[in-house]
């Protein structure tokens, strides 16, 4: 008795300590929706992707949850649904609104928006883990949805960055067909334009190409007209024709973007800040490496518990608005604290800079200062954001 008096009294002493109230028991359930969209077909059958890209990393968060509420009296309950675009997801996000206020989102777009403006939705907190359009995090913003995933315009400013780093200054660009391709391509053109860069020449992709037998030929002819320049763009966002173009052009040339050295969310060759011990959980718990889906559903699932944790509530406005506070970090295994816009609600987060087998750089790289806060140099800024939904 004396012993577990002693252990109690311990318990007490570093949780005050560290700023974490002892709490009653708590329970929060959280939904998970995916909204299945055709994926359209691509040159190479190499990239599969995986059924529970997403949700895995919304299952990993919620181990770490767990892991963490046994010790305060919290459990967490995660429930997921899949549903084909054209089988009405709408009524599948009513019915799950409806057991839980919080929603971790897969889906398009337009999608997001429809759900995001149902009356169910309007006392609850989504958080959009798949969609990276820049106007969600501005015209299109809502007040009840949070992104954990970065915007096309957070990868491509950090991926400018390093161009301006690296001095190639003098760039050209193929983008592909397909609506992700055109609008990765746009928020490139805008990040150039951003940091002073010059794009002297860009060309469409031809989509009926068969680039697995004539690449060799094909794309020194179709590169050739490009003349002298500094480095390649590449628009693929669908992992399409990018591939066939690293080291068959005209002119030897680096190649950056959708290839090549890339800005992503995540990737498998992230292991500094901790992230070994993630990326090992992770493919413990589903035998394969996290990918970007994965690590903004696990970030989402992670701001939850951590909102959950300090505030001991578990209601949504208590949950959003500490959230949305400065006293709100999540360790995210990147080197900083994230910590979320207050004016669009988009998670703040350095990104890699990276080929498929290591990291060169992590944006915002040094020397690109901001007046408040360094991450804000990467995306849409306050002064830039016409989101008017959280003022």
């Amino acid at each position: 008795m004396q012993l577990n008096s002693i252990i109690k009294g311990l318990f007490l002493l570093a949780t005050g300590m560290f700023g974490v109230p002892v709490q009653a028991e708590t329970e929060l359930s959280v939904g998970y929706l995916r909204v299945a969209v055709p994926r359209p077909a691509t040159l190479s059958n190499l990239d599969v992707i995986p059924e529970n890209l997403g949700l895995a990393g919304a299952e990993t968060g919620l181990e770490d949850n767990l892991t963490t509420g046994k010790f305060l009296k919290q459990t967490y309950v995660l429930s997921a649904n899949a549903v084909f675009a054209e089988d009405d997801p709408i009524a599948t996000a009513q019915d799950m609104l409806a057991q839980s206020p919080y929603l971790i989102l897969d889906a398009p777009r337009d999608v997001l928006l429809q759900i995001a403006d149902l009356p169910g939705a309007q006392n609850a907190l989504i958080f959009n883990a798949t969609a990276p359009d820049v106007t969600l995090r501005d015209a299109d913003c809502r007040a009840n949805v949070l992104h954990s995933l970065p915007s096309h315009a957070m990868r491509t400013d950090a991926l400018a960055q390093i161009l301006v780093k690296k001095r190639w200054t003098d760039l050209v660009m193929i983008e592909g067909t397909y609506p992700e391709d055109t609008a990765y391509a746009e928020a490139l053109r805008r990040s150039l334009t951003k940091y002073g860069l010059k794009l002297s020449d860009r060309k469409t992709w031809d989509a009926d190409a068969d680039m697995r037998r004539t690449a060799s030929q094909e794309i020194p002819l179709f590169t050739q007209g490009f003349g002298d320049y500094d480095a390649l763009l590449l628009a693929d966002e669908v992992q399409d024709f990018g591939r066939y173009v690293l080291y068959n052009t005209w002119a030897a040339r680096p190649i950056a973007g959708s290839e090549g050295l890339s800005a992503l969310t995540w990737s498998p060759v992230i292991e500094q800040w901790g992230a070994a011990q993630l990326q090992n959980r992770f493919r413990d718990q589903h035998g394969r490496a996290m990918r970007s889906a994965d690590y903004a559903a696990w970030a989402a699932m992670r701001t939850l518990g951590e909102a959950v944790t300090r505030t001991n509530k578990t209601d949504v406005a208590a949950l959003r608005g500490y959230i949305l506070s400065d006293a709100f970090e999540l360790a995210g295994f990147k080197g900083r604290p994230l910590t979320y816009r207050a004016w669009n609600g988009q998670l703040r987060q350095p990104i890699a800079l990276a080929h498929p087998r290591a990291l060169v750089a992590q944006a915002p790289l040094e020397g690109f200062l901001h007046q408040t806060n360094e991450m804000d140099s990467l995306g849409l800024d306050q002064p830039e954001s016409t989101c008017e939904a959280f003022k």
